[in-house]
């Protein structure tokens, strides 16, 4: 889950890089840091290293040969930056930050490094924005605009992108010496125009024709100067307006029904989105799509997550498997009852997604369209740091082969990492992150049981997150899948001021390895400060701050035993905070747990008698 950085002996810095201003409104998704590598990668412990030097520690994202290194990542950015994991072959080290705040604006300085050289390549001014555009609109309008503006007299190269990115990105209109339409989304096919001279007047501005409720979202004006990206977003919602035969209707069914059931379907037969709830535990789930319109028989029916994603195509009266996503390959099953039912049935869902069910003609005109808001209820196990173990459940009927692979991954970040793989018969932790090295285990006999669950030991606030089990067939397709998401509660230590000891504690697994080094921290509140220290084999108290000087103190033979609990000596409610405990072995974060310390203090309080009392302070 974490890995600590190993601190390079940086030389002879080059100083080639390239500033770039880059805007972006608070509020968006993500905001991605360009940074492309065109020179030679160095052979020997190549290193991608994201920066900002306002800040400590300095760290925004670390990226080696061998992946991510965000063992001294800045806890700012933490779980909200990843690169691509191809990035040293490819070059392309850019990073994507996602939810970016206003504490995010500054200078990010992007680098190649290895043992000896630094190659300082890129420089970005990003600028978080705490603003964006609202425009409102009736549907049934002739058109609407969505207002972007900038300076005026733009370089003749200037390239501007308006995209929709609340759903999967969506390609609005293309200014590029000209209008580029060719990879415009359908959707907006001759309904956009900008402004003739935008580039002489700076306004970007976007004509939408015919706006519709589907329309509604958020739209992102990209301008692409120079080295420079600028961004503006603007919110568009455009209201379907009642008929008046439809109030007068709807009142007097109010008047006339007796039950909910008939104004429920009169709702739903108005609304243009379904709202469908599944537990992941229940299988499988049916999104409906239905119509009352005669279909053409050669008509196409496609079933897409945001613009890209197919996870069903059905045409010619039979399913067209080769168009699907290959992650809904075997998940899907259409009723096949053209032209009134269109529904699916989804095999295992895991994820909360909006899925549109899209009629084409066969000349490729929409004749119909409608969207399913699926969400997805995850289990949740909920755990005190400091128990032994804890499992994540998940139990099957369902018969599988015994060449059935096992998978178990954590979702940190938007990356997956492998924490328990089980095939042939056998466990196969080759590619287990180092993290969960001997924390794992599952059932014998699992495939024959059902039993798919984890045992994971020991667990702290550090393995909280969403865990999937995925069930591979032979051939690599998905047989079952499900998620679980865990909970750690951190560990909460109180004490009064005036005792003469508390302990803040940590136990593992046994018999870590021999190198392996044990630190204390104090990280909050800041500055971070090391309260104690221990590696080759001995207490480290010159490494310690001085406020925790001759006040420390470990068990022996710390690591066979897997205590790594920490005793402060005469706490003082200055000792109050978050202290964090980092295991390293091989440069690699293999442990990690943090404590909530309250000192509570103590006043003196003089009582009728004249005795001086201590009373504590609650």
């Amino acid at each position: 889950m974490k890995t600590l950085v190993v601190f390079l002996l940086l030389m002879n810095v080059s100083q080639h890089a390239l500033t770039m201003l880059l805007e972006v409104n608070k509020g968006v998704e993500s905001v991605l840091l360009p940074c492309q590598y065109s020179g030679i990668i160095p052979e020997i412990n190549p290193i991608v290293m994201w920066t900002r030097y306002d800040l400590n520690p300095k760290s925004v994202h670390l990226q080696r040969e061998g992946g991510d290194d965000l063992g001294e990542q800045n806890q700012h950015y933490r779980g909200r930056t990843s690169m691509r994991p191809d990035a040293l072959d490819t070059g392309d080290f850019s990073l994507t930050l996602r939810n970016p705040e206003l504490t995010d604006s500054g200078n990010y300085t992007c680098s190649l490094a290895d043992i000896k050289e630094e190659l300082r390549w890129t420089d970005i001014q990003l600028e978080v924005k705490d603003q964006q555009v609202e425009v409102k609109v009736e549907e049934g309008s002739e058109s609407v605009l969505l207002p972007c503006k900038t300076k005026p007299d733009l370089p003749e190269d200037t390239r501007v992108e308006w995209t929709r990115s609340d759903l999967e990105l969506l390609l609005v209109h293309v200014y590029s010496n000209g209008d580029h339409i060719k990879n415009q989304d359908g959707v907006y096919r001759d309904r956009t125009r900008m402004n003739e001279d935008l580039l002489k007047t700076g306004d970007l501005s976007l004509t939408l024709k015919y706006p519709t409720e589907r329309d509604s979202g958020g739209y992102i004006c990209t301008i692409y100067r120079d080295k420079d990206i600028l961004r503006q977003k603007v919110v568009l919602q455009v209201k379907e307006p009642f008929p008046s035969w439809a109030t007068a209707l709807l009142v007097l069914l109010v008047l006339l029904v007796v039950s909910g059931g008939l104004l429920f379907h009169f709702r739903q037969y108005f609304m243009s989105v379904y709202k469908v709830e599944a537990d992941s535990e229940v299988e499988p789930v049916l999104l409906p799509c239905k119509t009352t319109v005669c279909l053409p028989k050669d008509a196409k029916v496609e079933w897409k997550i945001g613009s890209y994603t197919k996870v069903h195509v059905y045409q010619n009266g039979s399913d067209q498997p080769e168009e699907q996503d290959k992650n809904y390959k075997g998940l899907t099953k259409m009723k096949r009852n053209l032209p009134g039912d269109l529904s699916l049935t989804l095999k295992h869902p895991t994820d909360t997604n909006t899925y549109t069910c899209t009629v084409y003609s066969r000349e490729g005109n929409i004749l119909m369209e409608k969207q399913v808001e699926l969400k997805v209820r995850v289990p949740q196990v909920e755990v005190d740091s400091g128990v032994e173990s804890v499992q994540l459940p998940f139990n099957t009927t369902l018969h599988l082969p015994e060449d059935a692979k096992v998978e178990w991954k954590v979702n940190v970040g938007n990356n997956f990492y492998t924490v328990h793989v089980y095939k042939n018969g056998s466990d196969h932790l080759e590619d287990q992150l180092q993290f969960f090295r001997d924390r794992t285990k599952m059932n014998e006999d699992l495939l024959k049981t059902g039993d798919l669950s984890l045992t994971l030991k020991y667990p702290t606030d550090d393995d909280r997150g969403i865990y999937t089990c995925t069930v591979y067939s032979r051939e690599g397709n998905i047989l079952l899948k499900r998620k679980v998401e865990l909970k750690v509660r951190v560990c909460q230590v109180e004490v009064e001021e005036g005792a003469e000891s508390v302990q803040l504690p940590f136990k593992t697994t046994q018999n870590l390895p021999e190198d392996a080094e044990v630190e204390w921290k104090r990280i909050k509140p800041e500055p971070s400060l090391i309260v104690h220290v221990y590696k080759n084999g001995s207490d480290q108290p010159e490494e310690q701050h001085q406020v925790y000087r001759d006040r420390t103190k470990m068990n022996k033979d710390l690591l066979k035993t897997g205590d790594l609990s920490l005793t402060l000596k005469h706490p003082t409610e200055r000792n109050s905070g978050e202290y964090e405990c980092v295991v390293v072995s091989k440069n690699i974060w293999i442990r990690y747990k943090s404590v909530q310390l309250k000192v509570k203090g103590r006043v003196q309080v003089q009582d009728q008698t004249g005795d001086i009392r201590n009373r504590s302070i609650k």
